[in-house]
């Protein structure tokens, strides 16, 4: 009865722990959130260390660099008010994390009001001690769009 016990003990922990968030994982959530907020924000200095000098930025629009990315968000092209997540998911692969984040995003486009529901796919990078995103593609979806953890 003892063995019995302590075997479904073990496999609760087993189950339970599979569904727990990682150190890394939380950490990416929490940066994919503070740089939502460092756009809305216009903070460009937070998000050029953030940004990897080679990254690329999909957006309905089109493609653009780092450089362009952040001037976009410094002068006000776009402006991006507020991000309301509505759910996240990460998988990390060696060095590498993607995040997706399915959000409704308030914004200011070219002084038109904008709100779009997006899947926003982010791809990370460690680098030393930090993440630096390599890529951000928003993808245009639904409301009713789930991402599948």
């Amino acid at each position: 009865m003892k063995k019995l016990v302590f075997l479904l003990s073990i496999l609760l922990v087993s189950i339970s722990s599979s569904f727990a968030q990682t150190a890394a994982e939380k950490e990416l959530i929490q940066l994919s959130m503070d740089k939502w907020q460092w756009m809305s924000d216009k903070d460009v200095d937070k998000l050029d260390k953030l940004f990897d000098p080679k990254a690329k930025f999909v957006h309905m629009s089109g493609t653009w660099k780092k450089d362009e990315e952040l001037d976009i968000i410094k002068t006000g092209s776009i402006w991006y008010k507020k991000a309301t997540v509505k759910d996240t998911a990460v998988e990390i692969v060696g060095n590498t994390a993607i995040v997706w984040n399915r959000i409704t995003l308030d914004a200011i486009v070219r002084e038109h009001v904008a709100v779009t529901e997006f899947t926003v796919t982010e791809v990370y990078q460690k680098q030393g001690n930090d993440w630096k995103m390599l890529a951000m593609t928003f993808s245009s979806v639904r409301d009713t769009h789930q991402i599948k953890h």
